[in-house]
């Protein structure tokens, strides 16, 4: 707002001595001595060309030809200000009062050129209001507005071009097509103003009200309202402003499209999430103060299905904004910003077939996480992550630089508790990990969610480390490191019968109910192994191994039951194999594991049986007589070695 002001003041000053001129001057010696004068007052270079003309009715006043108006010395992007033409009319008896009322002034096709060195200096700090052509004040003194006896029934600037240069930041931002009309017909009074502009092709409107413009631009504050109108939305502010910065009052948004609002400002390729603001309706009372810090109270954010309330202090005078928020939610759906299955499941195939439709692969897009540092509290009854629902959610992030931290400091989800803490790592590229503790966990309701599996239940204490890289959910799943251990109590594992199946060999469904169960687990590259599953069952234990590819949503799983011998004495072990997508998984009996380990003691019988009848055979055809502990092989060797001493002694007699 500073810069606009100032602007219209270096206009205003034009005006100024172009109309005390008119009267004193012909025409073609206007524009050498406006351009001296207003050199002198703004220290910056002015050059009038072309045909300065003078009007005498029906309207008093004075049109130039092309005006420019030089940068400040350290910047050599060329003029600050440009103009195919300036017209100012005046009130004939304001000339003998002493002060000026314009009653029209109008710059054509100016060209505005603002900019920002890198040591902080800006070129738009002119010597209209005191203010040194260097931008800084002259003695130290701190720069003053200087009261300006003058009024504009209308000021209008037509097709305007702004470009702002951010060296320090390396930005460089341009407005089109714009267009300014001010109505200021009481220098103590009110001013009106209307706006536009064309940043990238839709037009972006500006309306409001400055209550006092005197005061303002003498350095005190005013009461203003505005609103900028845009596709996509509206945001309005009701308040009071000063030159300071000071501001404070009534921010309201609404927006039907907050991407759509923001590509119309020059802010492109913003993506949001559903329920994160892709529509907005929000509402604050705002205080910027002079230090740049931007201070958000009684704040009400409509997120386009999810609604947070809460407060916020934003430091603008860093390089990255740094943030302070305390917000509290009710029922939160993220489960667009997860990258949730549409169908809210994991589709398979049937006969163990791989899964049709598997994690998602739409890129996630993490450039948010760079807009700020700071810290975020986060209260909410609870949270849908699309896969995982949670409910009752305190949590801390911490960002800085690209990286989140997630202090779960206490998650209500699925009958238990989690703690620990979650990152998101965006600084090379997006990185998941964490370290989290679960204590009474429904595994019912947990697997149903997160794998798709339906068959047991039981409540569960486990631990978990993680790490994942990727953009897409679908990489960072199949990426995924780690390791982590679960135990649990009384359960109940559905779809087969490990009494009946143990009996009978079948699996024609029902139930298994376990005491306990224990197993821990790493992981690589996308696949949980386990080695040293132990559950407990009434009558009989049961091991497992195998492999659960987090990736791939598969299983392929062998369980093995083993009676105790107190209900059969060799102990009978049924091996089962568990196999396909989490969706659809096979429950067969592995028959050759189980021969394996249920005829072991009858194969060696019948081994060493065999091995002895073959061993009466040889002794029976070939006469061999083995002694105790001497096997046939060594019986004939020797049998065969006092033959040819037999022989060899037959040879000297």
């Amino acid at each position: 707002m500073r810069w606009v002001v100032r602007l219209i003041g270096l206009i205003v000053v034009v005006a100024v001595v172009a109309v005390v001129s008119l009267l004193l001057l012909p025409g073609d010696r206007i524009a050498k001595i406006a351009a001296e004068q207003i050199s002198k007052a703004t220290g910056r270079e002015v050059t009038m060309s072309g045909e300065t003309k003078i009007s005498f009715y029906p309207v008093l006043g004075v049109s130039t030809g092309r005006v420019e108006v030089a940068n400040a010395g350290w910047s050599d992007g060329g003029p600050m200000l440009q103009a195919e033409s300036l017209k100012v009319g005046v009130e004939p008896k304001a000339l003998f009062g002493g002060d000026i009322r314009i009653t029209g002034l109008e710059a054509v096709n100016p060209r505005i050129l603002l900019e920002k060195a890198r040591d902080g200096r800006v070129n738009w700090e002119l010597g209209v209001q005191g203010v040194a052509p260097s931008g800084q004040s002259d003695g130290g003194t701190p720069a003053r507005s200087v009261p300006l006896a003058l009024t504009l029934d209308r000021a209008l600037i037509t097709d305007a071009a702004l470009t702002y240069k951010d060296h320090k930041a390396g930005k460089t931002t341009v407005f089109k097509d714009m267009d300014f009309d001010l109505r200021w017909p009481d220098y103590l009074g009110a001013a009106t103003f209307d706006a536009s502009a064309r940043p990238v092709g839709d037009t972006i409107s500006l309306s409001g009200r400055l209550d006092k413009v005197a005061n303002f631009l003498e350095g005190g504050v005013s009461d203003i309202t505005a609103t900028v109108t845009g596709p996509g939305g509206k945001v309005s502010f009701d308040g009071r402003a000063g030159f300071q910065p000071q501001v404070s009052g009534r921010l309201t948004a609404d927006l039907e499209s907050t991407a759509r609002f923001l590509t119309a400002l020059g802010i492109g390729g913003v993506d949001i999430p559903k329920g994160l603001g892709r529509s907005l309706n929000a509402k604050a009372d705002i205080t910027l103060t002079e230090d740049m810090r931007l201070s958000l109270r009684e704040m009400v954010l409509g997120l386009g299905g999810n609604q947070m309330t809460g407060a916020a202090d934003v430091f603008l005078d860093e390089d990255v904004p740094r943030l302070n928020a305390q917000l509290n939610a009710g029922a939160l759906d993220l489960s667009k910003l997860a990258g949730a299955d549409s169908n809210g499941g994991g589709g398979a195939s049937g006969g163990g077939g791989a899964a049709e439709s598997g994690w998602s692969k739409a890129p996630i897009d993490a450039s948010g996480l760079a807009l700020a540092n700071g810290e975020v509290a986060l209260v909410a009854d609870s949270i849908n992550l699309g896969d995982l629902k949670l409910g009752k959610t305190r949590t801390l992030m911490k960002l800085d630089q690209s990286r989140a931290v997630f202090e779960l400091r206490e998650v209500r989800a699925y009958d238990g508790l989690l703690t620990g803490e979650f990152v998101a790592n965006n600084r090379s590229g997006l990185s998941v990990g964490g370290q989290m503790n679960a204590s009474g966990i429904n595994l019912e309701t947990f697997l149903a969610d997160a794998m798709d599996i339906r068959r047991f239940a039981a409540k569960a204490d486990g631990n978990l480390k993680f790490l994942g890289v990727g953009n897409s959910v679908h990489a960072i799943m199949n990426s995924l490191n780690g390791s982590g251990a679960v135990k649990s109590g009384r359960g109940v594992i559905s779809g087969f019968d490990l009494d009946k199946l143990m009996r009978s060999g079948s699996v024609t469904g029902g139930t298994t109910v376990f005491d306990s169960m224990g197993a821990t687990f790493n992981i690589a590259g996308g696949n949980l192994t386990n080695n040293d599953l132990l559950m407990s069952l009434p009558l009989a234990k049961a091991r497992g191994k195998g492999r659960v590819g987090l990736g791939a949503r598969d299983i392929d799983y062998l369980f093995t039951p083993t009676l105790l011998e107190g209900e059969n004495k060799r102990g009978l072990a049924i091996p089962v194999r568990i196999r396909g997508p989490w969706s659809n998984p096979r429950i067969t009996p592995d028959l050759e594991k189980a021969l394996d380990l249920n005829l072991k003691e009858e194969k060696k019988e019948l081994k060493a049986k065999a091995k002895n009848e073959l061993n009466k055979a040889i002794e029976k055809e070939l006469g061999v007589t083995t002694q105790e502990d001497q096997s046939v092989e060594d019986a004939l060797k020797e049998k065969l070695e006092d033959k040819a001493k037999k022989e060899l002694l037959k040879l000297f007699q």
